[in-house]
């Protein structure tokens, strides 16, 4: 009898041990997706103050995954109504996210993948670098500017715009925490 308790023992501890080492530290993709409620605020490129344009729940952000690498964002709110898509890449606690296709582009000069010799491929990740960080060595130079990403240890997601008021350029940055 004493045999049969202590295989017992055995087979819950090695459950629980199993489970408790399941997790491996690197987020789960996947789970980017979804609606995210927050705010948006206006940021003067002049005098850098920020002020909330209404009350705290005043936008939201439908984000979804369309392919491997591209997400869809469709964002909402008072003074903002568009869709858009980025990519998006793994780095350590965070998702991190940059122009794609004719955007990326406009925005950096240069097509996507015109770093790698191949195209826009992880191939030739370095050990120890994030996708992010690959990315950035090869496709950006430093004083390039990304928008935002996700903060996988705390469910937000963080984007800024970048908008013109006539002759005036100002940001609208949305951030939200996952519903």
């Amino acid at each position: 009898m004493k045999t049969i308790g202590g295989v017992k023992i055995l087979v819950i501890t090695g459950f629980m041990l199993f489970y408790a080492c399941e997790k491996t530290g690197v987020p789960d993709i996947q789970s980017i997706e979804g609606t995210y409620i927050g705010t948006l605020v206006q940021e003067s490129g002049l005098k850098n103050i920020s002020a909330t344009l209404n009350n705290a729940n005043d936008a939201f952000a439908e984000v979804t995954i369309v392919e491997d690498g591209i997400i869809e964002v469709y964002c909402h709110g008072d003074h903002l109504d568009t869709t858009f898509k980025l990519n998006y890449y793994d780095h350590n606690d965070s998702i991190m996210v940059c122009d794609t296709g004719d955007d990326f582009e406009n925005l950096y000069g240069h097509m996507l993948g015109s770093g790698h010799m191949g195209g826009p491929m992880m191939g030739d990740i370095q050990q120890g670098e994030s996708e992010w960080m690959h990315h950035l060595y090869d496709e950006h130079d430093e004083s390039d500017e990304h928008f935002g990403g996700f903060n996988m240890d705390e469910g937000m997601f963080t984007y800024t715009f970048r908008m013109m008021d006539q002759s005036d350029l100002y940001h609208l940055t949305f951030q939200g925490a996952k519903k």
